[in-house]
């Protein structure tokens, strides 16, 4: 059973960041996300950094401030030589997780490099995870060496598969290619956001990965989207591939429950 949602954006500002991709037409209030969850009797949930505002995560720590920490957290972006300073801020805040945006052509960092190493080592250090937004057929060939480095590692929006058969796509058969899936974690959220039906391949994650390592999450408010979806639509959808319980995995990712 699906208790939190673990992926909306919530803002006030719509001030974006050089080079945004997307920026939205209207602010996305704290208030309305929380009307949402208490309709669909949700418990709590993440807010998840949003893209036009880049490592700004000042709105995201300031919706952080007014909720309950024991059921609301939430996952930041900051660049690879983020300071243990302003990391140990974000975490007093209560973000329990980072975001590398990778989709669309975005650089993927060298796990190798001594950068990216360190950078590795402070989400070690803080029990925090990394959350992966990357199209399916740029993530196989780099998930393996990313499950390796002693990091719990969440893979946004279904992984964005590339192909309608879940046992062909290449992003599965990398998950599926794992000898050790166990730091490895899936969020079911945005299906919209791939052209072809996801239930093959949440029944095929559900088999592939352990008891309690997927979550649940809106989207909201769909960036992109918002014309043609609203939170009663992913809501509903969500019976498609419900069949896990989130309370585990959200302890073991965000410490709320």
């Amino acid at each position: 059973m699906i208790h939190f949602d673990t992926h909306a954006h919530v803002y006030e500002k719509l001030t974006a960041v050089p080079g945004a991709r997307y920026v939205p037409k209207c602010p996305a209030p704290l208030e309305k996300w929380l009307a949402h969850q208490g309709q669909c009797g949700l418990r709590g949930g993440v807010i998840v950094q949003v893209s036009f505002l880049g490592t700004d995560n000042s709105e995201l720590c300031s919706a952080l401030a007014k909720l309950d920490r024991a059921r609301f957290a939430g996952v930041a972006v900051v660049p690879l030589d983020v300071s243990d300073r302003a990391l140990d801020d974000l975490v007093a805040a209560g973000v329990r997780g980072l975001r590398w945006n990778l989709v669309r052509g975005a650089v993927i960092p060298d796990v190798t490099a001594p950068e990216t190493q360190a950078f590795l080592a402070r989400l070690r250090d803080r029990d925090l995870h990394l959350e992966l937004h990357l199209e399916g057929p740029r993530l196989a060939p780099v998930l393996p060496v990313l499950v390796d480095q002693g990091v719990k590692i969440v893979v946004d929006h279904f992984g964005l598969p590339s192909d309608p058969d879940a046992t062909a796509d290449p992003m599965m058969q990398a998950v599926a290619g794992l000898a050790d899936r166990s730091g490895l974690f899936f969020k079911f959220a945005a299906h919209y956001r791939t052209p072809f039906d996801l239930a093959p391949h949440a029944v095929r994650l559900l088999t592939l990965l352990p008891e309690g390592q997927v979550v649940w999450g809106s989207d909201w408010p769909h960036t992109q989207h918002e014309a043609h979806t609203g939170y009663g639509d992913v809501w509903a959808k969500s019976s498609a591939w419900s069949g896990f319980c989130d309370r585990q995995a959200v302890q073991s990712l965000y410490g709320i429950g």
